[in-house]
């Protein structure tokens, strides 16, 4: 078993959904933090088999309704003076705006750049979104990497 020094101050965003962890990573720009942060992959899982885990040594401003979009799965906790202080369940919001892009060529949001891309939970059993000016279908998870 590999070992990773504990947090003693910051974040850990466990349940990620294996093969998922880089893509949060990224989206919270940990690939160019200048604090130490680890990505696990494929670790062992009693739910699921397998699971990623985001450990960050510092507390960061984090938007969880993207998180919940991405993966609704996904559990943080917010560690203080080395204990968990507070669990945070993530679940699928109600709309995301700006995290996702429209690929309808003739909506609105992409001709005309300051409207915000907005698209609405339709279907919470089949993660599907609507863009609110076009009714373009999307799926939650994938952040517009098909």
């Amino acid at each position: 078993m590999i070992n990773i020094a504990e947090i003693k101050n910051g974040l850990v965003i466990d349940h990620i959904q294996a093969g998922s962890g880089w893509k949060v990573f990224k989206w919270l720009g940990l690939d160019k933090a200048k604090f130490t942060c680890a990505l696990i992959v494929n670790a062992v899982s009693q739910k699921t088999g397998t699971k990623d885990i985001i450990k960050i040594d510092n507390i960061l401003n984090i938007d969880y309704s993207v998180l919940g979009f991405i993966d609704s799965n996904i559990t943080v906790n917010v560690i203080q003076d080395s204990k968990i202080v507070r669990k945070i369940k993530m679940e699928l919001p109600e709309k995301v705006e700006n995290v996702i892009q429209c690929k309808n060529p003739r909506c609105i949001t992409i001709t005309e750049h300051y409207v915000p891309q907005e698209f609405r939970l339709v279907d919470k059993y089949k993660k599907q979104y609507r863009c609110i000016y076009c009714d373009a279908m999307y799926k939650a998870g994938s952040l517009g990497e098909d």
